[in-house]
């Protein structure tokens, strides 16, 4: 089976937020699985001086989200993809202090921890994440095979420092 990643060239990142909208159209604007975070510019700089990084879950290799999940509400598929199922989560929040990225949210109307299960129903069908589907005006979402992605990103970073 092949091996599936979420990959984000934030260096890339110009902050349009064209994947939160795409998630937000996919899952409905209460849930919260990616947000783009902005630093900067400092004072006396310009726009350019902004940093934009995409948070999301990094469907870990080993997540200790799962390990620390007491309902094994959240596992690794075959494919790489670290799925919560909701019906499971009892809303206890563990997985959210054991996430070393900060990618898990915790919805207060519905109780749940809410992470990002890359689009998962679409993948299945042979289609990619909402927030991958073309939507990125940067061009730096990637999904696929995760060393194709690495040499995609390294070529794209080769002909930046030639400009």
């Amino acid at each position: 089976m092949s091996k599936f990643a979420l990959c984000i060239e934030d260096e890339a990142c110009w902050g349009c937020k064209t994947c939160e909208v795409a998630c937000a159209q996919e899952f409905g604007f209460e849930n919260k699985f990616l947000s783009v975070i902005e630093k900067g510019p400092m004072p006396g700089t310009d726009m350019a001086d902004y940093v934009y990084h995409v948070n999301v879950c990094r469907h870990c290799d080993d997540p200790p989200c799962a390990e620390v999940c007491p309902e094994e509400a959240i596992s690794k598929r075959d494919d790489g993809i670290v799925i919560l199922d909701y019906d499971k989560c009892t809303g206890c929040q563990g997985c959210i202090e054991a996430c070393p990225y900060d990618a898990i949210e915790f919805n207060e109307t519905k109780q749940l921890a809410l992470k990002c299960n890359l689009c998962h129903h679409r993948v299945d069908q042979g289609l990619i994440p909402a927030c991958a589907d073309n939507v990125c005006l940067g061009h730096c979402v990637y999904f696929g095979d995760p060393a194709s992605i690495e040499n995609q990103i390294e070529e794209k970073r080769k002909k930046r420092q030639t400009l």
